[in-house]
């Protein structure tokens, strides 16, 4: 049985989704803090179980007969590290037989805040005995495509990357990389670093909006204090924009760029080009 946690997040919904063109619908479970939100799975076939992170004794229980288990890192980022461990341990409780976790690019060594919560549970899967897989994902395309419309609107893309090169790729393409993992019944312990084939500044990916929506829009790159300062301003929570803006920093520096193309080889695919997921993006 195959397990995939977050199972009701964008990046699992489609996990599950490619999962079920490989395995019967019976061997999938899907976990998830509410089940209710998941009926269209359930009544595909799937198992679904109620799994919250923040109350461990849960949790094992939910694992019950689980031999391959994906952990899709929280979302609540500051939180991860116990809600990680929580489901580490219950996994081993559970006698799950191999972990996979979706972790970010080069997390020892990149300087980006987001990587500290990764090294940390990257380094609890090492020690916990279980068999593993680290998926070291790179950025989504989907992270700047969600500004798109707004700098369509306004005629610029702001940002704090410079001239960094973004080795993004499509969330769909991760999600089939995580389900090919799953499916393969490889349990030798690996890392795998995962980005994008084509890479992009954020000059090229604001040009490439005014083409597709036939208006000009330019980049503006602003310090990360200010950016943080406007992504406030729109209405984002101080966390989330510092989270952000601090990316976007540390990718003007080339912490989002990688030209291994373990990805493709990976899928069996070239990753999704990111005009494309833009383009989807923009025209709906």
């Amino acid at each position: 049985m195959y397990a995939i946690t977050g199972a009701s997040g964008q990046l699992g919904q489609l996990v599950i989704d490619d999962l079920l063109t490989r395995v019967a619908p019976a061997g999938i479970v899907a976990l998830v803090r509410d089940p209710a939100g998941l009926s269209r799975l359930a009544d595909r076939g799937v198992v679904v179980r109620p799994f919250d992170y923040d109350r461990p004794e849960t949790l094992a229980p939910a694992l019950a007969g689980v031999d391959r288990l994906l952990l899709i890192s929280s979302s609540a980022v500051g939180k991860r590290v116990p809600q990680h461990r929580a489901v580490i341990e219950a996994a081993k409780a559970a006698g799950v037989g191999h972990i996979v976790y979706t972790s970010i690019l080069r997390a020892p060594d990149s300087p980006m805040e987001l990587a500290g919560e990764h090294r940390e549970t990257e380094a609890a899967i090492v020690v916990s005995g279980l068999a593993y897989t680290i998926l070291r994902n790179g950025w989504y395309t989907e992270n700047y495509t969600a500004s798109a419309a707004p700098a369509v609107q306004h005629g610029v893309l702001a940002g704090s990357a410079g001239n960094g090169r973004i080795s993004g790729a499509s969330r769909a393409d991760y999600a089939a990389a995580a389900a090919t993992v799953l499916a393969d019944g490889g349990t030798a312990d690996r890392v795998i670093e995962l980005a994008g084939d084509d890479a992009f500044t954020l000059d090229q990916f604001a040009a490439a909006i005014g083409e597709i929506a036939g208006r000009p829009v330019v980049y503006r790159d602003m310090p990360e204090a200010d950016y943080r300062q406007m992504l406030e301003g729109v209405g984002l929570p101080a966390p989330v924009a510092a989270m952000l803006a601090e990316s976007d920093a540390k990718a003007a520096q080339g912490s989002l760029y990688d030209d291994g193309r373990a990805l493709s080889r990976l899928i069996g695919r070239p990753t999704t080009p990111w005009r494309d997921t833009l383009r989807a993006a923009l025209q709906g």
